[in-house]
């Protein structure tokens, strides 16, 4: 028995498919613009990173003479891994604000 095809739902599933090429390259467009600030323990090393992961800017504050070298190594190593796990909850986020929001398609 031949199988009912309902051009409808094919239109849909085009339409469908179009409109997630579109959110794919919106969604690259604001991982990479969007940007998120962290701060070291200790507060005196702020590290920006996009929500692609990429660090923009590495901001230091506040005197580095009473520290040493291995102490200041530990507070960079703790700011870069908090930057890259704030970059994977932002992309996270603006995916679910992305493609949470789409519906399957229904059939009749």
């Amino acid at each position: 028995m031949a199988r009912e095809i309902d051009e409808g739902w094919i239109d849909d599933a085009i339409d469908r498919y179009r409109r997630l090429d579109e959110l794919r390259s919106e969604f690259k467009q604001v991982v990479a613009s969007h940007s998120v600030s962290v701060h070291s323990p200790d507060d005196s090393i702020e590290v920006v990173v996009t929500a692609q992961g990429e660090i923009t800017d590495v901001r230091i504050t506040g005197s580095l003479q009473h520290r040493s070298a291995s102490e200041f190594a530990r507070e960079i190593q703790a700011v870069v891994t908090k930057a890259s796990e704030a970059a994977r909850w932002a992309r996270a986020k603006l995916h679910e604000e992305f493609f949470g929001r789409l519906h399957p398609l229904k059939e009749d």
